[in-house]
């Protein structure tokens, strides 16, 4: 009686299965943009929240036993500066507050302001050079991207009513801070004129920009 002769395994197709299996796992791995979109965000983010924690209490803003008439214009000056020094965080949130209410308020010029960042965002800061960006069958280079860029951000804010928008925000703002500045007696108040000028959160402001280059530097550099 003849032995029965052993099962052939499909070797091959395992290998190719497993190469294949193998191939789809490398595909799957996120881009190098969305890495430096990330840490993009969370620089941003710590940046913020380290800004944010060096405020004075809002209690001590609102304070209405420290507000006084200014007896002369150089003295309001001086309170506005001594004020700022000293609410320096405070009045910054404060506009920026101002500024949100009034993208809220304006929904339409809200959309077109996170349009205009998206696209910086991804089409030229985060967007590796190669392969190129392709619109409606059309290959624009890097310096044709950054030039459209360029002329969307000028008619956005020049030409539409965003820029409108920003400017009344802002200068309502100013105006607060400056009011608030100028009726609010600093007398109460200490603060170092050295440490006031070394700190606050204008110095985020600063660490911000470079952790922004940190974060951006690997998109650069795959932009080489």
């Amino acid at each position: 009686m003849a032995a029965l002769a052993p099962p052939i395994l499909p070797i091959s197709q395992t290998t190719t299965a497993t190469a294949t299996g193998g191939g789809s796992a490398i595909e799957s791995q996120p881009p190098a943009s969305t890495a430096a979109v990330r840490a993009f965000i969370s620089h941003i983010a710590d940046t913020a929240r380290a800004g944010l924690s060096q405020r004075r209490p809002w209690s001590e803003l609102a304070d209405r036993s420290a507000f006084s008439k200014p007896d002369s214009i150089s003295d309001a000056t001086t309170r506005i500066r001594k004020n700022y020094s000293y609410f320096r965080v405070n009045y910054l949130t404060a506009i920026a507050g101002v500024l949100a209410l009034s993208l809220l308020t304006n929904p339409l010029s809200l959309i077109t302001l996170l349009g205009l960042l998206a696209a910086w965002l991804f089409l030229y800061l985060f967007r590796p050079s190669d392969p190129p960006l392709v619109v409606f069958g059309r290959t624009f280079s890097e310096r044709e991207t950054l030039g459209v860029l360029i002329l969307s951000t000028i008619v956005v804010v020049f030409l539409t009513s965003v820029g409108s928008v920003l400017i009344s925000a802002l200068m309502v703002g100013v105006a607060i801070v400056c009011a608030h500045g100028a009726f609010r007696a600093p007398e109460d108040l200490f603060l170092d004129d050295q440490d006031s000028a070394a700190t606050g959160f204008l110095s985020f402001l600063g660490g911000a920009a470079s952790n922004a280059a940190v974060a951006a530097a690997p998109a650069v550099a795959a932009r080489v």
